[in-house]
């Protein structure tokens, strides 16, 4: 039988009495809690299924981790990665292409350890 190469080793977190795929993410989730509190954003969400949609047409679906709605009226979408695997890094260029055009719209990812702004590049 063959087995696929297993890129993470993450144990589930519980922050809240909701639970998170990893302790990174648990942790994430609270620093929002605390932004929420200090009144620095208006609210957030966890973990959200979206579809991606292109030319009409649903490719797939892609649950980002964290939407967080700011006090200036902008969505924020973050991604908290430990690893970037083939299937995410795929799905996620989807995502950009399909949502980075969206006013209003910003997209994060958050690695362990610094935070990376995506940045398109466009075909002429």
């Amino acid at each position: 039988m063959y087995q696929q190469k297993q890129y993470f080793r993450t144990k589930k977190k519980v922050w809240n009495r909701e639970v998170y795929d990893s302790n990174f993410e648990a942790e994430y989730a609270m620093v929002l809690d605390d932004q929420q509190k200090k009144g620095e954003i208006k609210s957030w969400e966890k973990q959200k299924t979206l579809d991606l949609v292109v030319n009409g047409y649903k490719i797939c679906t892609y649950k980002i981790d964290f939407i967080v709605y700011h006090n200036d009226g902008t969505t924020e979408y973050v991604e908290t990665k430990g690893f970037a695997t083939p299937v995410w890094k795929l799905k996620w260029k989807i995502f950009e292409a399909t949502w980075s055009e969206k006013p209003d719209v910003k997209l994060t990812v958050v690695y362990q350890g610094k935070t990376w702004k995506p940045r398109l590049t466009k075909v002429k």
